[in-house]
């Protein structure tokens, strides 16, 4: 064969190739991406899995009944149907769901009314439900049934699965029903999954969920039929947070090319006002200084090298903090509550920290409380140990703690300057909600947040803080212990020194032991005054070391501005 020969051989073999690779591109859906990936929304793990089902299905319920102002009922069963083969029925007493929007809620992946708004609620992604409709049908084969109604208007019932090929929902069995029924009730199988009353199973995950929503009411039975409620320890509805704008310190290039694309405004200078936090004519006077194009000119216009100048002046300028109309905390008093009520502590101090910005643009706050004694800590083969509960907006976050800045801001503490000599078997536990309007998780699964610099250093604040409160209380619990002690040793040997005294003296024994008791309560009286001056000179260093911690707070961010 000749040497063109060989290469038209050569050159028809790699056409061939060519279009058979050309043939093989095919677009997937977001629902085939999942159901390929399903780890990356936290289902792996037979038990972790089954507590991430209860987990979506319960968190839609809250967010649903708080949209509505009604004080949530949430009813939560597992029944075991075979070897890891299980039935969850959650029942709510919700608004209930349209006809129209049921399929979306349950049965579309990435659609739901909370990932495109800045404002602090318990999803994000429009994710979970349709994840555990996927994952049923994955495991078993069924569709998840579903009964939703409104009020005055006929309950429904449907079963539904997902097309993975198109992300849509598949409704089968649609009816209306003869009975007033006003939530959400649904009814899923699952395969693969496996039910323990551990640390991170349901009903420890439902305990937690109780102490951060103190305004629900949860009841649970297990596979064995054992049934628990939590009862609301507090009877109003938190008041809805507000949809806030985004902040300019934290747009990027690609955002505002985004944005302009949808604004109503006419003018780059009136995108500007309108659709940013905490902007005004002072800021528009200040970037006319720095933007080298005419800000009278039409958003929609705009190409990535304007965006780029708009985004370097809204570095170079000073704004207002963003507005915390977003944020809602859960309040000192309810956490008291809450936490007085389920885990019954010796002792309990709560903190609510001020409203704090992270990654330049996003509002968030921290919540911290530390219980000591009672019921505190987490019960080992090795005895009480340091429990740390996690949450999210409210929610638990009972896996991934090692990757968590949550957790590595309570390792990064000196509990000893606390009078925790020993945190990690001390019956101790420590309580942190972080809020914001976007939770930087580390991944899909929601289970852990990114190590943000702004969260990690709040966090710690709040931990000295609460942590100084701790310490002079178990300061004074350990002084109160040790003068106990030495009233009962004292008590216990005058009789007999008494009665050795009045063998050789002949004085009255009763007169000897009256006289001695006397000395005794004046000896205890003296360190008495005296543990009250340490106590003091205590609280004392404990409340410079809080001040000092601020203070190289303060002193971070002037560098930083």
């Amino acid at each position: 064969m000749s040497k063109n020969q060989e290469e038209n051989v050569s050159n028809t073999s790699l056409e061939q190739d060519a279009t058979k690779l050309d043939l093989s591109f095919k677009e997937h859906s977001i629902a085939e991406f999942f159901k390929k990936n399903k780890q990356m929304l936290g289902f792996y793990g037979k038990v972790r899995t089954l507590t991430m089902i209860v987990h979506e299905y319960v968190t839609n319920s809250l967010d649903a009944c708080e949209e509505t102002g009604t004080l949530p009922n949430i009813d939560v069963k597992i029944d075991e149907l075979g070897n890891e083969y299980y039935e969850i029925t959650v029942t709510d007493n919700g608004p209930g769901i349209s006809k129209e929007n049921v399929g979306k809620a349950f049965g579309k992946l990435l659609a739901g009314t909370k990932f495109h708004r800045l404002i602090q609620s318990r999803g994000q992604q429009g994710i979970g439900c349709s994840g555990c409709t996927m994952l049923s049908q994955m495991t078993t084969g069924k569709a998840s049934k579903i009964i939703t109604g409104r009020k005055e208007k006929k309950p429904i019932s449907l079963e539904i699965t997902i097309d993975p090929k198109t992300n849509e929902p598949k409704i089968t069995n649609l009816k209306e029903l003869e009975k007033n029924f006003v939530g959400t009730a649904v009814q899923a199988k699952f395969k693969g999954i496996l039910y323990r009353d551990s640390e991170q199973g349901p009903l420890e995950y439902l305990k937690r969920t109780a102490i951060a929503n103190p305004h629900a009411q949860l009841s649970f039975r297990d596979p064995q039929g054992q049934k628990t409620i939590f009862k609301r320890t507090h009877d109003k509805v938190p008041d809805l947070p507000k949809e806030i704008k985004p902040h300019p310190k934290g747009v990027t290039v690609d955002e505002i090319i985004t944005m302009v694309k949808t604004t109503k405004a006419r003018t780059v200078q009136s995108f500007i006002m309108n659709d940013f936090d905490r902007t005004g004519t002072k800021s528009i006077q200040e970037m006319k200084k720095i933007i080298n194009f005419d800000l009278n000119k039409d958003p929609k216009k705009i190409v990535w090298d304007e965006a780029e100048e708009i985004v370097k002046a809204f570095k170079a300028i000073d704004f207002i903090a963003p507005s915390v109309d977003a944020l809602r905390p859960i309040g000192e008093e309810q956490i008291n509550k809450s936490l007085n009520s389920i885990i019954k502590p010796e002792f309990l101090t709560v903190l609510t920290r001020k409203p704090a910005v992270y990654a330049g643009g996003f509002p968030f706050q921290i919540e911290i409380a530390i219980a000591y004694g009672g019921e505190s800590g987490k019960v080992t083969s090795d005895g009480k140990k340091m429990e740390i509960m996690r949450f999210a907006n409210r929610v638990p976050l009972p896996f991934d703690a090692g990757n968590c800045a949550l957790t590595h801001a309570v390792q990064s503490i000196d509990w000893k300057r606390y009078n925790i000599k020993d945190a990690e078997n001390s019956p101790v536990t420590v309580f942190i909600n972080f809020i914001s309007v976007h939770i930087p998780y580390t991944g899909a699964g929601k289970q852990s947040v990114a190590d943000e610099e702004e969260v990690l250093e709040e966090v710690r604040l709040a931990l000295m803080n609460t942590g100084r409160r701790a310490g002079i209380y178990i300061s004074h619990k350990k002084k109160e212990e040790e003068n106990q002690l030495k009233r009962k040793m004292f008590y216990k040997y005058i009789p007999e020194i008494a009665r050795a005294l009045n063998s050789i003296t002949k004085v009255n024994e009763e007169e000897i032991k009256s006289k001695m008791e006397k000395l005794v309560l004046e000896k205890l009286k003296l360190d008495e005054a005296k543990d009250a001056e340490e106590m003091k000179k205590l609280e004392e260093i404990m409340e410079n070391d809080s001040k000092s911690s601020v203070n190289n707070e303060n002193k971070k961010k002037g560098k930083k501005k």
